[in-house]
This record gives structure tokens, sequence and C-alpha cells, in this order.
């Protein structure tokens, strides 16, 4: 069991009427606590939560409507997306409890000062190297709107500015990471068809491809809500058009793609996390036609091009630069 629910569990005639957990792990909380719902924007996670906790898991961006008389935060990475989910339970909670659970490593401590605006937080357990804090909300916030809390930037590109749409907690929020500016450069030649942008993040990437090969078919893929939904934002600022689903790995990818392109992740949360980065890699000629091309972005100390070789039988490096590496292959 996660540690952060073991110390929850420490506590549990605290957590006996109705509650809902935000960003919990999928393990076994929800049997332990009959009376809680859960509320993820992890699609693995949700799927694994749903498969044994038919209903009682909640995926999206937005609280759940479904009653609740206390509420549990799971400190995540971003502390913008703690300050948006902290802001929008405490709106819900006037005169009631909000508790936050964390990692030490993961910035439980200053996760925990958020509390203080809407009320007198206290720390009320200590173990497994986390920390639970409770407040009583006696100053609740007017409910946060998500979509006033992005991020929005321009990229000056040769064929015109790309304005993009970042929300909290999704990777490189309001800025564009050393990788995808790498990548961004190498987008040339690019077969026409079925693209996939995997792990699409705040959809530049995407929308990208999209401007500069517009008969293409493109689909964008994240494993999480709020990068979904930021890419449809950033698609719907440039006028673009394309399918953005959600779902954890390859397998929820369409078959017969003729391009792979991705930044692909390597965390989740604090902790370093390379299956989905090497599922992709490993199914990639499954779901790649014969001539199709996977185009890549890395950091050199990842060894990808023996996991890329041995699913595609060959990979080149386009080029190296400043820690990253392209990594270019095709299916036989």
């Amino acid at each position: 069991m996660d540690p952060r629910s073991e110390v929850l569990l420490r506590q549990a005639e605290l957590f006996q009427g109705p509650l809902l957990i935000a960003g919990l792990a999928p393990d076994d909380l929800l049997g332990q606590l009959p009376n809680a719902a859960g509320w993820t924007w992890h699609a693995g996670d949700q799927a694994l939560l749903d498969s044994r906790f038919a209903g009682r898991s909640h995926y999206g961006t937005e609280v759940p409507e479904v009653a609740f008389e206390a509420a549990v935060v799971f400190m995540p990475k971003s502390r913008e997306l703690a300050h948006y989910l902290l802001n929008a339970l405490a709106s819900r909670l006037a005169g009631r409890e909000l508790y936050l659970v964390g990692e030490k490593r993961g910035g439980i401590e200053g996760g925990a000062k958020i509390l203080k605006a809407f009320g007198a937080p206290r720390k009320l357990d200590s173990a497994r190297h986390c920390q639970l804090w409770q407040v009583t909300v006696e100053n609740p916030p007017v409910a946060p709107v998500l979509e006033d809390l992005a991020e929005r930037f321009e990229l000056p590109l040769a064929d015109g500015p790309l304005q993009v749409v970042s929300l909290p907690g999704v990777f490189s929020h309001g800025r564009l990471d050393r990788g995808t500016a790498l990548l961004l450069q190498h987008l040339d030649d690019l077969p026409s068809g079925q693209v996939l942008d995997f792990g699409c993040g705040a959809g530049v990437l995407g929308a990208i491809v999209k401007r500069r090969y517009p008969d293409s078919q493109l689909t964008l893929l994240d494993v999480d809500a709020f990068a979904v939904a930021s890419s449809r934002l950033t698609l719907a600022a440039n006028d673009l058009q394309a399918d953005v689903i959600s779902g954890d790995g390859i397998d929820h990818a369409p078959l017969e793609l003729d391009v792979i392109l991705s930044n692909p992740p390597f965390h989740t949360g604090v902790h370093t996390d390379y299956r989905a980065s090497e599922t992709l890699m490993e199914k990639s000629g499954k779901h790649l036609r014969k001539g199709g091309e996977m185009r890549l972005v890395a950091n050199t100390f990842l060894r990808y091009k023996p996991l890329i070789e041995a699913a595609l039988g060959n990979c080149s490096v386009l080029v190296e630069d400043a820690g990253f590496r392209i990594y270019q292959a095709h299916r036989g």
C-alpha cells in the first residue's frame, strides 16, 4: 500500500463519513474506507480503481459531483496544481475539514502552507516519511475556474506564432521544455497520414505538426486529464482540429499509424517511472504501419536506442544537443 494511504489509515477514525480523496493511489484505500470516493486525473489509476471499486472513483479536472463532508488531497508534484485542488475543495467545505497528505520529499510542508488561507492548519501525523495535515475551513475561497488559471504564452515560429495554453500540473507548465524545443527544430520530411503525439502535454508538438502538415490525421494522447484539457485548449486557440484522447500508454493509441512523435515521460509524481516510455518503444511496431516512422526526443542518459532497435530493427540519432538526443526509426 502507498505510504500516504498508510498514514491516512493510522487516523482512520477521522474518515468514516462521506469523504472525497483527491489524487489517491490505486491501492486498497477505498476498500478500507467504505464511505470514501476517489477523484483522479491519471487515466491508468482510474482504470485500476474502477476495476476494483466500480463507480467510486471519478476521472477528470473538476471536483466530481458526489456528496462529501470532508476531503483529502494527496499532495501533487506541482504546487500550482496543489493550489487549484485545495481551493476547489475548500470552496465546498465551509466549516468542515480539509486534509493534505504527502511525502516529505514531495513538498508536503510547502503544501501545508497553502492551508493557512483557509484557517489554522495543524499536523496530525508524521510517519512513513509522510505527513498528514488538517484544517477546518473557516475562510472558504471562491471556487476557482480552471481555465482562468491557465498559463498562456506564445511561441514565435517561422510560419507564425503559436498560442499555447497550459493548465496547472501539466508537464513544463507555462514554458517550452528544452527537449520539445529541440524536436520542434527537426520535424522535416514527416510521412503524411495518421500521426500520434504520445504524451502530448499542453499540445505544443501536436499543434505545430497539424499546422505544418494539415492533411495529416492527428491524435494526441496523454495519461493526465489536465494535459488532455490543455491540448484541447491549445488546439482551439490556434483554430486547429485533432483527436485528443486520454489513456495510460500506447495500448490506447490507434493502429496503422504513419508517425509516432514523442517527448516521452519518465516521471510519475516525484518518482521516476520508465514504464510508459519503454512500453511505447517495445510496442511501437504494433502501432506503426509498414514504413511508418517513430521520432522522439529523450535525455542522453536514457538508454532508449537498444529498446528501439529491439522493437523496430533500426535506430539512428538525428541530432544530439544540450543533453538531449532525437531518435529516428522506421518499421520495416
